[in-house]
């Protein structure tokens, strides 16, 4: 039988390439009649990314699988995230097609693959109209939870068919009923962006655009979230939607940064800690704090007396779009003497290797910006979570992990570091509070992680890839 082609269109967030190059590596390993090829945009703030892309032609990837590089392009800068994001993948779009005529004039033989369509990241569903144009079938990938999905179609359909504005939600003490919640939802763990008058008009339109594709395939796993997953059995106007998680890079999408020296030195300080007795404090890909929110930390990991490993990296300066980077000199953003009275139960790190450092069994607890990838590691790895979320929908993962499933303590719930005038500091004693809640060997939230992770290994999505 002839082959058969997929466009894969990721957007340009590590946590977004990586889980779905996870996917084009299960799809073809298990059918050999079907091939891939990965259009790559390239972000040139994040040198992060940029090394993990000149990483993937290693022998991770089969020769089913093809990278094109697209050219990187002039757009419009902004500081706002979700404008960013949609003029710069907006402007990719001639670049894509360009690609994809090319790429079907190279198999015009007659045993070459024929096209049979494409599969667009959430942030890229604009690239359903360059499908549209090559007359195939375009299905979403989406890395974030089956919850967060049914909270913004829902989101998009209260806009576009009740007309209610979303933004009205700000600073509201409202609650949202949604079928895919047991709980109702507070508004203030609502993302920021949606609350935003422009990136919530642009992020709603994507969520109309998701209705337009075939199929929608989700992060997720029934025995995680079969409320939400079972939610979709009812909804109308909506796409298939397939969870086929959990999608996991177990060799660690970090395995190409960093020296090797330091993820050693890292790996060799665990190994002399007691199982189970570390808190590790990591806030993922754009985590930093300012100095006051340091110092609050400090403190409460001082008083708590925990065995700790902080990854602290350095927020970029307001009002710039850019990542965290290191800090030159620790002792300048730590309280005095903080590294010499802590030295014997702590370390502080800038960059952190996050898969390998969760399947350490010195790591009994893990202090999250509640990511959905980093809650799936956790989770896989059997390490509960004390939750401070920063961006994107990690208020809303927040209150999910905690509240509708008691899978997490709560240090804070809907801290947020973009689209805020008001950004609090969370004190030392809630910190405390939260990381003595987190490490406490019998609790409910530990029988219960160590629960999910059993059906985690024993999931039928997870169990279909191993037959």
């Amino acid at each position: 039988m002839k082959k058969a082609e997929l466009v894969f269109v990721p957007s340009p967030g590590m946590g977004h390439l990586v889980s779905i190059l996870e996917i084009a590596k299960l799809l073809v390993a298990r059918d050999d009649r079907l091939c891939i090829t990965v259009l790559i945009m390239r972000l040139s703030i994040d040198s992060k990314l940029a090394a993990y892309i000149e990483s993937l032609d290693d022998s991770s990837y089969t020769e089913c699988i093809q990278f094109i590089d697209l050219p990187q392009t002039s757009f419009k800068q902004d500081t706002n995230p979700m404008v960013f994001a949609s003029s710069f993948i907006e402007s990719q779009k001639p670049h894509v097609k360009e690609a994809v005529t090319k790429l079907k004039e190279s198999r015009s033989g007659s045993n070459s693959p024929r096209l049979a369509g494409f599969v667009v990241d959430m942030f890229c569903s604009s690239m359903v109209d360059v499908a549209n144009d090559f007359g195939v079938p375009s299905y979403l990938f989406f890395p974030s939870s089956a919850s967060f999905l049914s909270l913004m179609l829902h989101l998009q359909t209260l806009r576009d068919e009740q007309k209610q504005d979303i933004t009205e939600f700000k600073d509201s003490d409202a609650e949202l009923v949604l079928s895919s919640f047991v709980n109702p939802i507070p508004a203030r763990v609502l993302p920021g962006v949606v609350l935003d008058r422009e990136g919530g008009t642009l992020i709603l339109d994507y969520a109309r655009r998701w209705r337009e594709t075939k199929g929608i395939i989700v992060n997720s796993f029934l025995e995680l979230e079969s409320y939400a997953i079972h939610s979709f059995s009812d909804a109308t106007n909506t796409p298939p939607v397939y969870p086929v998680g959990p999608i996991l890079n177990l060799n660690g999408e970090d395995s190409h940064v960093g020296s090797g020296d330091q993820r050693s030195d890292i790996i060799k300080w665990l190994d002399d800690q007691t199982q189970s007795s570390v808190v590790f404090l990591c806030f993922g890909s754009r985590g930093g704090f300012g100095d006051n929110q340091v110092k609050e930390i400090a403190k409460a990991l001082e008083r708590g007396g925990f065995p700790f490993l902080w990854s602290l990296r350095r927020p970029p300066p307001k009002g710039k779009l850019a990542f965290p980077s290191e800090h030159e000199n620790l002792e300048e953003v730590l309280p005095e003497g903080f590294l010499d009275r802590t030295a014997r139960i702590g370390k502080v790190i800038g960059w952190a290797p996050q898969v390998a450092i969760l399947s350490h069994p010195a790591i009994g607890g893990f202090v999250s910006h509640c990511g959905w990838n980093s809650i799936l590691e956790s989770l896989w790895f059997g390490v509960p979570i004390a939750t401070w979320p920063l961006y994107a929908e990690q208020q809303f993962n927040a209150f999910e992990i905690v509240k509708e499933m008691d899978l997490a303590a709560e240090i804070t719930l809907d801290y947020r570091t973009e689209y805020t005038d008001n950004q609090i500091t969370v004190t030392s004693e809630e910190i405390e509070r939260g990381i003595k809640q987190l490490m406490e060997n019998d609790s409910k939230i530990r029988k219960n992680v160590k629960e999910m992770t059993e059906k985690v290994l024993w999931s039928p999505s997870f169990v279909a890839r191993l037959t």
